[in-house]
């Protein structure tokens, strides 16, 4: 049976949860996952970025 609920979530966000990444500037990605900076200022980020080194996330400036 398929799935039709896969990914439905998407449809809801801007751009449909894709745009630029903080971290590493990849261009139209999704970005899906939060990462939090030491300050304590939340940030999406994409899949390769979730699991970046905490120092690598400080130094983005949004």
């Amino acid at each position: 049976m398929a799935k039709t609920k896969r990914g439905r979530v998407l449809w809801n966000l801007p751009s449909r949860g894709r745009g630029t990444c903080p971290v590493c500037s990849s261009t139209r990605i999704k970005l899906l996952y939060s990462q939090t900076k030491t300050d304590g200022t939340s940030m999406k980020v994409c899949k390769k970025c979730s699991k970046a080194v905490q120092s690598r996330v400080d130094k983005v400036t949004v």
